[in-house]
């Protein structure tokens, strides 16, 4: 049965206090879990830290006191919440492992929103982008094998093809190239907005773990290679956050930020393989059906506006996790050699960008291509998981 979240009042959110024996939730098992029940952990994170950014930002430009008060109280618990999701992930798991899972959700849930996109502009900019993710995951796969001496496959379980897609070395565009047209607020169908906020956020999480963790590693090429690929995650979240269209008010967007948590617990509760985990998506999803009641109440107030007239009568088909492997070898197949021009997209490289990449190179390859050098060097090839046959383009076979 469709499910409306307006029509749900969840957990009352005086009692949403968890304890720390609560928060200390057992993690998942490295190497018995669903890769995909990991892609769900990682995408609930993303979602969490943007909707607590989002609300500190929110506070930020607000002076009314009680507004102040009710979005501390809900930031709290969404803290709350991120800390059980994230501390789901094994601490046995190697920063290159959780790596490769990063880069696995980008490329299936970038997909799977790619597929079920009704605007053909927006559908373009997600197709565009989950092709570099695809080739980040290759990249990250061929130094996972070098540093560590294990295979990605391990990781992703034959559900996400690993081998080159558009190669990161032509992702370093002039920062104008990097924005897109908004979808229209007025217009938009609400699944176009829930998939903006998404996506935004899950390339919002990866940057962020980027920039943090390259540092750590003591092998100069890891250390560049995070670099490389930190600075095309930052070209990522503004390609993805400028979709959104700039007019929606603050409560607006307070509204769809909790609409789209309910969305995702939701999605997620309804396809999880976990029980453990499944619990848990269930128990935030009534939590988050409080906090889409505070925010709907807040926009009523400041706003004036109803939240029906911004949000949709019901859930959409749940975000699903499943492999899209047909789909990225088609657009390997017609997309490989697109970039950008503005908020446009063009098959040929132009003066702005290719002045864009003698700053960047120097005449020397980026790390991203000396990679996969040093591991042919190395082992006599590069590293891919080819289970659907050849490369669909000739000149990016083994």
């Amino acid at each position: 049965m469709a499910f409306n979240p307006l029509e749900h009042r969840g957990i009352p959110l005086e009692k949403q206090v968890r304890s720390w024996r609560e928060l200390n939730v057992e993690p998942l098992d490295p190497d018995n879990a669903d890769p995909y029940t990991r892609c769900r952990v990682i995408t609930m994170n993303g979602i969490e830290v943007e909707a607590v950014m989002f609300s500190h930002h929110l506070n930020r430009v607000c002076a009314d006191m009680e507004v102040k008060q009710k979005l501390a109280e809900i930031r709290y618990i969404e803290q709350q919440q991120q800390k059980a999701v994230n501390w789901l992930l094994p601490g046995q798991a190697s920063v290159l492992e959780t790596t490769i899972a990063y880069e696995q959700v980008a490329v299936d849930l970038t997909g799977w929103v790619a597929r079920m996109e009704p605007d053909p502009y927006l559908k373009q900019a997600y197709e565009f982008g989950v092709l570099e993710d695809f080739d980040h995951l290759y990249r990250y796969a061929n130094l996972f094998e070098m540093i560590e001496h294990r295979k990605a496959e391990e990781i992703v379980d034959g559900l996400t093809e690993v081998m080159p897609g558009r190669p990161t070395i032509q992702h370093h565009r002039h920062p104008a190239d990097n924005l897109n047209e908004p979808y229209d607020r007025n217009s938009a169908a609400p699944i176009s907005k829930l998939h903006a906020l998404t996506i935004m956020a899950a390339e919002q999480q990866t940057m962020n773990f980027y920039m943090n963790v390259g540092p750590q590693y003591m092998e100069p090429i890891a250390r560049q290679l995070y670099q490389e690929i930190g600075m095309v995650e930052e070209e990522h979240v503004t390609h993805y956050e400028s979709l959104v269209d700039p007019g929606e008010t603050w409560w607006e967007r307070l509204v769809n930020h909790e609409y789209n948590e309910c969305y995702l617990y939701h999605s997620f509760m309804e396809t999880e393989s976990d029980p453990r985990i499944k619990a848990i998506w269930e128990l935030h999803l009534n939590m988050e059906l409080a906090h889409l009641h505070a925010a709907c109440d807040l926009m009523r107030t400041y706003d004036g506006r109803e939240p029906e007239s911004v949000l949709a009568p019901e859930l959409p088909a749940p975000v699903t996790f499943e492999p899209n492997k047909q789909y990225i070898r088609d657009l390997l197949a017609n997309q490989v050699d697109l970039t950008k021009l503005g908020t446009g997209y063009v098959w040929e490289a132009h003066e702005r960008f290719e002045k864009m990449q003698q700053q960047l190179m120097g005449g020397r390859p980026p790390a991203s291509e000396e990679v996969i050098t040093e591991h042919r060097d190395r082992m006599g090839g590069d590293y891919r998981l080819e289970t659907e046959g050849p490369h669909p383009v000739d000149r990016l076979r083994a």
